[in-house]
């Protein structure tokens, strides 16, 4: 079965997201990503702060890889789609990819990883969340079935 989008979020390019060209700069798309992965958490019911807070953990990024294809530029609309391609003990990767329409600008994979909020110590990805995410991935899979 093809991969089924776990979420997407839409972005539009601003001024302050471009060079000189008005071209999105490098880094802008590494916000990008990081603001649709935040919004999939909220999503799920979850805020950062809540995270923090009352579960004693923070999700960080571990590693990526981040293909530029195609640039985007002023004023254009995108969507960032992200994809679950594997969901370890104390890890997510995802596979994202930011588009103008059907169009693919980006393609990136980003391992994000459950530490604890005091130690920064790799922990388990609590149950709920578990949950959540199983949840949320088996509807997606029925409604493109």
């Amino acid at each position: 079965m093809a991969a089924v989008a776990v979420f997407d979020w839409p972005i539009r390019v601003y001024y302050e997201d471009t060079d000189a060209g008005g071209v999105v700069y490098h880094s802008q798309y590494l916000n990008f990503l990081e603001r649709a992965r935040t919004e999939w958490l909220r999503a799920l019911g979850y805020e950062q702060t809540t995270l923090r807070d009352e579960l004693g953990i923070v999700i960080v990024v571990h590693s990526l890889e981040i293909r530029f294809k195609k640039p985007a530029k002023f004023n254009d609309r995108l969507t960032v789609s992200m994809y679950i391609l594997d969901l370890g003990r104390s890890s997510i990767t995802f596979a994202q990819k930011i588009l103008r329409n059907d169009e693919t600008l980006i393609e990136a994979q980003v391992r994000v990883a459950c530490v604890n909020a005091q130690s920064f110590k790799p922990t388990g990805i609590p149950a709920e969340i578990l949950q959540a995410i199983s949840s949320i991935s088996l509807n997606n899979a029925m409604e493109s079935a």
